[in-house]
């Protein structure tokens, strides 16, 4: 945003030179910027084979743009806090919340998405919503793959798919299962995993919803055999 804002086009890069640059970037950022990033910028720049008519007009677009999309950002910020304040109004959201992972856009989102959660009497009805219920693709005598059937709410699949990874990539307890379930014996591919662990996280919710239990590292793990968990650490 910086050197957007400051130095829009390339012809403005080198008229400053690289003490100036990082001068203009130190007024807001006081890591992660030295002079050598600025030479870098300095030599990229005067480098640069770009278009040397109109500069004026395209800095004054630029800056308009720029001027939107701060305004959109002031706007996002101001929904996000009124989705945490509805949100933690929700029982057992403040629990999921505590999961290492889950942010407020997936618990507020699978929150949207499956309404009241005790018009559901069970886990798997939420996984049937999600359409994430195996199916098998059966002719006649022909068995085809089992898959999951897709028939429900798309949002919340994507909901599920997107806090999955993070999930995968920072807990610790969803990490060791997807290790599990794709090195175990009978393997999974790494998308069938995540799946699975989609499933399972679903129970999680709705446990933490519908019971007012907290979160239990040890019940995520009950799947994974000792000796397997041991081999991963």
């Amino acid at each position: 945003m910086i050197p957007l804002k400051e130095f829009p086009t390339p012809a403005r890069v080198p008229e400053l030179g690289p003490e100036s640059i990082l001068a203009t970037w130190r007024k807001e950022i006081r890591s992660a910027v030295g002079i050598k990033r600025a030479r870098r910028l300095f030599e990229a720049a005067k480098a640069t084979v770009g278009i040397r008519q109109g500069l004026r007009a395209a800095e004054n677009e630029l800056n308009c743009l720029l001027e939107e999309y701060t305004v959109l950002l002031r706007h996002c910020e101001k929904t996000m806090a009124l989705v945490e304040e509805l949100a933690l109004q929700v029982p057992g959201i403040e629990e999921m919340l505590k999961i290492k992972g889950v942010g407020l856009t997936i618990a507020a989102g699978f929150v949207a998405e499956i309404g009241d959660i005790t018009r559901f009497e069970h886990p798997k009805q939420v996984q049937k919503l999600a359409g994430l219920n195996l199916k098998e693709n059966n002719s006649g005598k022909h068995k085809g793959k089992t898959t999951i059937s897709k028939r429900g709410r798309r949002r919340l699949r994507a909901i599920l798919f997107q806090g999955i990874m993070p999930l995968v990539a920072r807990n610790q307890e969803f990490r060791e299962l997807h290790w599990y379930y794709t090195t175990r014996p009978n393997p999974l591919k790494k998308k069938q995993s995540l799946i699975l662990l989609c499933c399972k996280l679903i129970r999680i919710f709705f446990a933490l919803m519908t019971k007012k239990t907290k979160y239990d590292p040890e019940k995520m793990v009950n799947d994974i055999k000792r000796p397997a968990l041991q081999t991963a650490a």
